[in-house]
């Protein structure tokens, strides 16, 4: 009678954590639907409420409007290189600054680990920023969008904790028996068994630069230098304000408005689809490395 019960129990929690699960995806997962199907409806309709599966009134008029700008492909080419770029020193400053504040015996390991973490709650601001970014010369130069911000510590914590708590310490003694020093430990034991948050890491450093347009705003000129999102802004900021101008022309302003509101969509899909693709193949190493990151070291 009672492993009946508690049988019954456990399919009934099972049951509810399913359904809990199945409508956390639904709330998740269907903002982005509904702007893929609104970027492929007429925009009149998505305001009726008739765009709630299926798109309604299809167009392309939104697409082509974003990708007739000729700078659209030359701001995703420049996105890549900044992501690409930008992740591979992100993660890299990431991990030589993670690896030594692992380390027990490091000389002054309270002091430097305090001292990145002021930097978490404590900072200039962005004028302070500005002038030191000018003062060393890296006014319209692609490498201040990376050096200002390098380090991200809450991301150097996690990958702190998860050397000190998912890698064996008998495995590192056992390399420094065999005669490898500090380095060759490090890009031989600790960078092998590390994969799993180096994808977390990989893949929280190319969202954040493949996002990234304020601070190519403020540092970067030209359109030749734009990344992808600042592109998609100007596009929509000249629709807006071609719709704008045209306000007192009959007919004019609701239609220049209609593709203004199709670029808005449009402009999420084309800016969201590679994070999109890429995130899949990663998807599998998030549990195992944010849950052994994220332990108390």
């Amino acid at each position: 009678m009672d492993k009946k019960a508690q049988g019954f129990s456990e399919r009934t929690s099972d049951i509810i954590l399913i359904v809990i699960t199945a409508l956390v995806m639904f709330l998740v997962a269907y903002p982005l639907y509904y702007v893929l199907v609104a970027s492929f409806s007429n925009p009149y309709d998505v305001y009726a409420g008739k765009t709630f599966l299926l798109p309604s009134g299809f167009t392309l008029k939104g697409y082509q409007a974003v990708f007739a700008d000729s700078n659209i492909f030359t701001g995703y080419i420049n996105s890549i290189k900044y992501t690409v770029i930008g992740t591979i020193f992100s993660v890299t400053m990431l991990y030589i600054s993670a690896y030594p504040l692992s380390v027990k015996d490091l000389p002054g390991r309270k002091f430097f680990s305090i001292f990145f973490l002021i930097t978490m709650y404590f900072g200039g601001g962005l004028i302070p920023t500005y002038l030191v970014v000018k003062n060393t010369g890296l006014i319209n130069n692609m490498w201040a969008l990376f050096l200002p911000g390098g380090v991200a510590v809450g991301n150097m914590i996690i990958v702190r904790n998860y050397f000190q708590n998912s890698i064996p310490g008998e495995l590192v003694e056992a390399a420094e028996l065999d005669g490898c020093n500090k380095l060759q430990t490090f890009w031989h034991v600790i960078i092998p068994l590390s994969s799993p948050i180096l994808a977390v890491m990989v893949v929280f450093s190319m969202v954040a630069y493949w996002n990234d347009w304020f601070t190519a705003l403020i540092y970067l000129t030209g359109a030749d230098k734009a990344p992808l999102p600042l592109v998609l802004r100007n596009v929509l900021i000249k629709s807006s304000a071609s719709a704008a101008q045209a306000s007192t022309i009959s007919g004019g302003y609701a239609e220049l408005n209609k593709i203004t509101e199709m670029i808005k969509f449009s402009s999420i899909i084309v800016a969201a689809a590679p994070m999109l693709i890429i995130y899949p193949f990663v998807q599998k190493y998030f549990e195992q490395g944010m849950m052994a990151g994220a332990v108390k070291g």
